[in-house]
């Protein structure tokens, strides 16, 4: 387990631009962490319960006994629920769109289904309108979230590529952070404002993003899969500071060429090939990952977060989730340092246990100690903040970064849209299902669990199924090209003797010195095939050197 992440030496032009590129891509996880964040405090909020419900939902209040209106337990699933419908769909779209219009196009088209989602969601002044710009907002997101992580990864050089794409888990924690604050400061507003604000300021991440995209350079990876190699070498120039006769460049772009190549020699990239051969195993590997991430139950805090804190008696709910959000994010950056030294699996096995205890210490007190009882609830506050530290510098970003990588080109874009989907779909059972975990309001049928503090329970339960399934499908991939990863599943059969793997392949050897047949072998067929080639090449050019002697 090493402790430093430095670039190789003797590593050609400068790694800066790609690195300052992929972090701004970044910048999108914002969109996605803000609009996640908001609702949680937009559905606390007194003015909207009293612009948005609807005839004959009023309940006593807690205190005085007047009748307030409130947000039945199938609404607030509703208008939660539905920008995770939106982000399902949306993180399907996300391939045809990225391989038909390019990765940098394809960004700017999921921010422009965003923005339109933000305007309805303005616009609202009841709960149709409100849950159809939802809709639009988390198509928009779904197809951000499944689209940054692939430029980011197409992009990064490989020794930092981790930090790099797990940075954008540290932009969803900001604007998670961000949507805590605003919500907070509007909050007791007697207006429109109250909510309205909180949404409008999406408008603002929205026309940062796509200003930055006008200028930053398509991804070479594809341009190659599009057949335009200068192009290629231009991009690649642009992100490694070099020119593009150079040989590192030159080299680098070759083997993304054959490794294509080599690929597309065993098949078509359709949908049905991210279910054949090796490609089935990752798509399970990252599907079964993004979803694990969902039920470590973490957006349960940030989308029911100030509605739970209400519901559980704790005092100041919105400054809590300011707490929580603000943890999150200062965990996410060692999170980025420990991806590189500590590898993906490492990581990864180290949060999982860390959750897996705090979830079921949250549990145990929120259930033994009443409300009331103050010393439980900064225990409980305290030991959801250790679990948040947890997560955001493990499953948090790691998550996107295996994701975003253990996929071969023909089929990134596709497969790495899946697993977002997975992610998303995990996501909407959990934000449809948790009021009726959660609460039990007889009043407002229909009626719930009323699970309360217990539901961390169930949390707790799938990080102990994380741990196992981290050991057993979860491949180290730190220090490997995204070429290179194809190498380590065509070689390593299980997951757990990956650590330690040392590459071997070359695929412009290969293709170099085994020809075309190579097209039509295994990876390890063709590999032997080069390597018996080029010895007979030395064999003659000794002979033939002797023989001028």
């Amino acid at each position: 387990m090493g402790f430093v992440i430095k670039k190789p030496e003797g590593s050609a032009g400068s790694p800066l631009p790609a690195i300052l590129i992929g972090l701004f891509v970044a910048f999108g996880g914002i969109l996605f962490g803000y609009d996640t964040g908001t609702i949680g405090g937009i559905l606390g909020m007194d003015y909207f319960k009293q612009e948005f419900h609807t005839a004959g939902n009023l309940k006593p209040d807690k205190d005085t006994g007047e009748l307030k209106p409130v947000i039945t337990n199938s609404q607030q699933s509703e208008i939660v629920s539905i920008l995770s419908a939106g982000t399902f769909f949306g993180a399907l779209a996300a391939a045809p769109c990225c391989d038909y219009t390019g990765r940098r196009v394809g960004l700017m088209v999921s921010t422009a289904v965003f923005t339109l989602g933000v305007i309805l969601q303005t616009a609202a002044t009841a709960i149709p309108m409100f849950v159809a710009g939802r809709f639009f907002a988390g198509w928009g997101v779904g197809m951000i979230s499944a689209s940054i992580p692939l430029y980011q990864s197409e992009t990064s050089p490989k020794w930092i590529r981790g930090v790099v794409v797990g940075a954008y888990q540290l932009a969803i924690t900001i604007g998670l952070l961000l949507a805590a604050i605003v919500d907070n400061a509007t909050s007791k507003h007697t207006n429109t404002g109250s909510y309205r604000i909180p949404i409008a300021v999406q408008f603002a991440w929205a026309i940062i993003l796509v200003t930055g995209l006008l200028f930053l350079p398509e991804t070479p990876r594809y341009c190659i899969m599009k057949n335009q190699p200068d192009k290629a070498a231009r991009c690649l120039s642009r992100l490694r500071r070099l020119d593009v006769d150079h040989p590192a460049l030159v080299e680098e772009l070759a083997e993304i060429r054959a490794n294509h190549e080599y690929e597309l020699s065993l098949g078509k990239a359709s949908y049905i090939d991210c279910f054949r051969g090796g490609n089935f195993k990752r798509l399970a590997t990252g599907c079964l990952l993004q979803s694990l991430q969902q039920l470590t139950g973490v957006n349960f805090v940030f989308y029911y977060g100030t509605t739970y804190f209400q519901g559980a008696g704790f005092s100041r709910p919105f400054v809590v989730t300011m707490i929580t959000s603000a943890v999150n994010v200062a965990s996410t950056f060692p999170g980025l340092y420990m991806v590189e030294a500590w590898g993906r699996r490492n990581l990864l096995l180290f949060g999982a246990v860390g959750m897996f205890v705090c979830q079921y210490i949250v549990a145990a007190v929120g259930t033994a100690e009443p409300t009331s009882n103050h010393a439980a609830q900064n225990a409980s506050i305290a030991f959801i903040c250790i679990y948040i530290f947890f997560f955001a510098c493990s499953w948090g970003p790691v998550a996107w970064v295996v994701t975003g990588e253990i996929f071969p080109l023909k089929v990134r874009a596709k497969g790495l849209s899946m697993t977002t989907a997975s992610n998303w779909l995990l996501n909407w059972a959990i934000a449809y299902a948790t009021p009726y975990l959660v609460n039990n309001d007889p009043d407002n049928p229909p009626q719930g669990v009323d699970l309360k503090s217990k539901i961390f329970f169930i949390w707790g339960s799938c990080c102990f199924v994380c741990i196992a399934f981290v050991y057993l499908m979860i491949y180290e991939t730190k220090g490997l090209s995204l070429e290179q990863i194809d190498e380590l599943y065509a070689k390593v059969k299980y997951a757990w003797k990956s650590p330690g793997f040392v590459p071997t392949v070359s695929f412009r050897e290969v293709e170099e010195t085994a020809g075309v047949d190579a097209r039509k072998m295994s990876l390890a067929d063709a590999e032997v095939t080069a390597k018996r080639n080029k010895s007979v090449q030395h064999e003659e050019i000794d002979m033939g050197s002797k023989g001028f002697e």
